[in-house]
């Protein structure tokens, strides 16, 4: 004969396991639902602020070793800006203009560094940019949402024609220098540009701190194994200070060179023929 309190027992088990298995696919389906609900929330918020999807792997990365013969010219290549500097926070898309398609993209990082750009204008919910890639001069809109912000409150001052370098902090002068620049057949190439990275390397004969600019020679399309990158750096020979004998690059004396060693990356940088 049955036991009928087993049996009753086994029943409740199997009843309570039944509710147990609905519930678990009730919640299952509700899972999925509020995910595709976010996914479509997000998609419409995405899509209201203009922000489509972009195949990122399809753009070349804005850096000191490529080039980018769509990028916008600076239009204003002498002119001093706010000294605000903007920090992308992951790979972002980099447009021609506002709402236009991108045409490259900008990492977070340039040469080990932190990637920081000078601020040339801004336009509702852009911010544009000065870019380190050739051509000189290239230039580029980003969503300013997307961005870190400061600002530096120093601006560098190249005269290749005088071979001064000036130091400016907040409009006064920190600090201006005999400098050599480029040679002739080699110039330094003027325009706005900035400080692109900080390179310490105590085992270089020539300069412990380099600093590269997102500029390149115009002559040059590649020295000593790289692209070509204009640098501010010492030099051991106290000399070719006030001279024009360099590849494109500034050799700065040591006081100088621990002075711009305080400046922020991103640092606007104008090179003048005065």
């Amino acid at each position: 004969m049955p036991d009928t309190h087993l049996t009753s027992k086994t029943d409740s088990l199997r009843n309570a396991a039944s509710r147990l298995r609905s519930r678990a696919a009730f919640i299952a389906v509700a899972a999925l639902l509020a995910a595709a609900l976010t996914s479509c929330a997000s998609d419409k918020d995405n899509a209201s602020r203009g922000a489509a999807p972009v195949d990122l792997t399809s753009l070349v990365a804005s850096t000191t070793e490529t080039k980018l013969p769509r990028a916008p010219k600076d239009t204003d290549p002498l002119a001093a800006t706010d000294g605000e500097v903007v920090h992308p926070r992951r790979t972002l898309p980099v447009y021609a203009a506002p709402d236009r398609r991108p045409f490259a993209k900008v990492a977070p990082k340039q040469m080990m560094n932190d990637t920081w750009l000078p601020v040339l204008d801004q336009r509702g919910a852009w911010t544009q940019v000065l870019l380190p890639s050739r051509p000189n001069g290239s230039t580029g809109w980003l969503r300013t949402a997307q961005l870190d912000r400061r600002r530096s409150p120093y601006l560098i001052k190249v005269h290749v024609g005088s071979r001064q370098l000036e130091l400016l902090r907040d409009g006064a002068e920190v600090g201006s220098w005999s400098v050599a620049v480029g040679a002739p057949e080699t110039p330094t190439p003027v325009g706005r540009t900035f400080l692109l990275a900080s390179i310490v390397d105590a085992g270089q004969s020539y300069s412990p701190l380099i600093l590269p600019l997102g500029s390149h020679s115009d002559t040059l399309d590649s020295y000593g194994g790289g692209p070509g990158t204009v640098a501010l750096h010492g030099w051991p020979d106290a000399s070719v200070f006030g001279s024009a004998v360099s590849h494109g690059c500034v050799r700065v004396p040591a006081d100088a060179l621990e002075q711009l060693r305080q400046v922020p990356l991103g640092t606007l940088v104008i090179v003048d023929q005065q």
